[in-house]
């Protein structure tokens, strides 16, 4: 298969307007031609936490939207969901064809996004698949606690350990204090095997600044990242993760900060909806210069 040309690959950052920002991601909006092999290079050479590749147009479940399928690699491998490329890629259609109604077939299920306008800035809202939420095994948590090197007297016990889904599994682990979040500097190899076997998309670490603000990083060493600068999918499902232990309402707008320990803030607002499962993912973006 032929090389994507370099003027179809757009970039774009998610969760932050502002392109110094949030996450950036790789986007082709017609890899319809490409392989795994292809889109896998494409990840790997843009070297972004996870690139989108547009395969196809499909007939979306909700009436009106308009329906394609996606599919993600980070630089080492494929994901089976990414929310900061979904954003990405929305806001990149919403440039090109204008806002709306979008549905994305992915392999984790159908994911719809609304992009709007407001004061002049476009906006993108995911939800999610069906989440879940289920218990951590005392020696997985042992293990990810010594490869992170953090004590468990460091964690925050209002904040138990969880995995949690909502399109891709991610271990929610919070830190006491806003220092120990700060302070990450974790044994890669160790994290990603353990990651490997409990399949693992990002380890979810957060803290708790107020009731529905909350700061949060996550190590990324199965896509070969050191750390995502802003995660959709695991806010997701940490959302999922708050609504099921009742740690907030349910009924909510969550504020997530992520980023700004790495010099790329960003900011993710996550809104539960009482009697919907489901979790909705927003966030603003900007289209990134071409590289000289």
């Amino acid at each position: 298969m032929s090389e994507i040309p370099a003027t179809d690959v757009l970039r774009y950052t998610a969760f932050s307007a502002d392109p110094e920002g949030g996450n950036p991601a790789g986007i082709v909006l017609d890899a319809s031609g490409f392989d795994e092999a292809a889109m896998l290079a494409v990840a790997a050479e843009l070297g972004y936490s996870e690139s989108a590749f547009l395969t196809g147009r499909t007939e979306a479940v909700e009436p009106g939207a308009r329906g394609y399928t996606i599919r993600y690699f980070s630089p080492k491998a494929e994901v089976s969901f990414c929310g900061h490329a979904t954003v990405a890629t929305a806001l990149a259609l919403a440039e090109r064809d204008g806002p709306g109604e979008l549905e994305f077939a992915t392999a984790a299920g159908p994911v719809p996004v609304t992009v709007v306008r407001e004061d002049g800035e476009l906006r993108a809202t995911l939800t999610s698949v069906e989440p879940s939420v289920e218990d951590v095994a005392p020696a997985d948590l042992t293990e990810a606690l010594a490869a992170l090197d953090w004590p468990a007297a460091d964690l925050d016990p209002a904040l138990p350990p969880r995995i949690a889904y909502a399109g891709a599994r991610h271990l929610v682990l919070a830190a006491g204090t806003r220092e120990r979040l700060a302070a990450l500097d974790y044994d890669f190899a160790r994290l990603e095997a353990l990651m490997h076997r409990l399949e693992l998309t990002t380890v979810q670490l957060v803290w708790r600044a107020s009731g529905t603000v909350f700061h949060v990083r996550d190590p990324f060493p199965v896509g070969g990242v050191v750390e995502d600068p802003a995660t959709g999918a695991a806010a997701a499902a940490f959302g999922a993760y708050l609504r099921a232990l009742a740690l907030v309402p349910e009924a909510a707008v969550l504020t997530l900060h992520q980023g700004e320990d790495m010099g790329r803030p960003g900011t993710l607002t996550v809104t539960l909806r009482a009697g919907d499962a489901r979790v909705r993912v927003s966030g603003t973006g900007t289209r990134l210069p071409e590289p000289a």
